[in-house]
């Protein structure tokens, strides 16, 4: 009789353990289930926070684009390149020289950008473009004049005028476009054995950016 009691007893605990072994199961199912929807999420929200740093950065870079292109404007609303200045002298003749010499014109009437130098009358282009420059002199009938507009070495317009006994003084000019590079030299050298007018008047050398290139 015991040993029947026992075997119920026995089995009886077999089955609630295969139950209870049944439910931990199923509970490390629904446990794996969840770790692995979570994951899923995590997984979810990191591609969707790349997704966002993606989208600042690009729109980081469309700012420093924007940004670089305001100061170009910037800068280009400050490319006002514009000088007239006249060689000074008080009334009195330049020249004549016995080489030909650098003609600097020293009394400044409009210089916006500081490009035309009034101690060495060299104008030094700022920014690459096409500029127009005029020179115009007065000159006595002695010995005549000659200027000539050089662009670095290279000669490119002249004006002159021969000496005469029929008239006591004469006029003259000359204007060009030229398309410069930043740093190309423009400047006016007075022929040999000439001479101009000197005064805050009447020889004078003016130029101006047309556009940017």
């Amino acid at each position: 009789m015991r040993l029947t009691i026992v075997l119920i007893v026995s089995l009886f605990s077999g089955l609630i353990l295969a139950q209870e072994g049944d439910n931990v199961s199923e509970k490390l199912k629904a446990m794996e289930t969840r770790l692995v929807n979570s994951e899923t999420r995590l997984v979810n929200s990191e591609t969707r926070l790349m997704d966002t740093v993606t989208r600042l950065m690009d729109t980081e870079n469309r700012l420093k684009e924007s940004e670089n292109q305001i100061l170009e404007l910037k800068n280009k609303e400050h490319k006002t390149v514009i000088f007239s200045a006249a060689t000074g002298g008080g009334g009195n003749t330049i020249g004549p020289f016995n080489t030909d010499t650098t003609l600097i014109y020293r009394t400044l009437i409009t210089n916006i950008g500081a490009a035309y130098s009034p101690s060495t009358g060299i104008f030094v282009a700022p920014v690459p473009g096409v500029y127009y420059f005029t020179i115009f002199f007065h000159v006595g009938r002695d010995h005549g004049t000659i200027l000539r507009l050089y662009k670095n070495n290279e000669l490119i317009i002249k004006t002159h005028d021969f000496p005469s006994t029929s008239d006591r003084a004469d006029n003259g000019g000359n204007t060009v476009f030229l398309q410069l590079v930043q740093g190309d030299r423009v400047y006016v050298q007075l022929g040999a054995n000439k001479h101009v007018w000197g005064t805050d008047y009447d020889t004078t050398f003016s130029g101006f950016l047309v556009t940017e290139m």
